[in-house]
């Protein structure tokens, strides 16, 4: 099994930065892509940037120029560096992995428990 465990969110004013880790553990092979999402209260969960195991990035276009995805393979760890942050980018941010192979031949989703991010004055 795989957890993932998410830091780094916390309050800050508009303009503000944050940096969000999220670090893999438990029993696996490999983890693969990873990625973060987004809900904020009313609203449906939403992709904020992924990143392969080969380090190609995607982004939301909200957060793009703003926000950097990157990863560590080594500590099996992704990173999301948060800039210019704006009120609409308040919501709890959960760290995912689509597929992180647990067995020779399996591959399973996970996600963490979410890291709540507040952008207010």
């Amino acid at each position: 099994q795989v957890q993932l465990v998410e830091s780094g969110g916390g309050l800050v004013q508009p303009g503000g930065s944050l940096r969000l880790s999220c670090a893999a553990s438990g029993s696996f092979f490999s983890i693969g892509s990873m990625g973060w999402y987004r809900q904020a209260p009313g609203k449906q969960r939403e992709l904020v940037a992924t990143i392969t195991s080969g380090s190609s990035t995607t982004y939301a276009d909200s957060v793009k120029g703003r926000f950097t995805i990157s990863r560590d393979n080594a500590k099996n760890t992704v990173y999301l560096q948060m800039n210019s942050l704006k009120p609409e980018d308040t919501a709890v941010y959960y760290c995912n992995t689509p597929d992180a192979r647990v067995q020779v031949n399996v591959w399973r989703n996970y996600w963490g428990q979410g890291t709540q991010v507040t952008v207010s004055k």
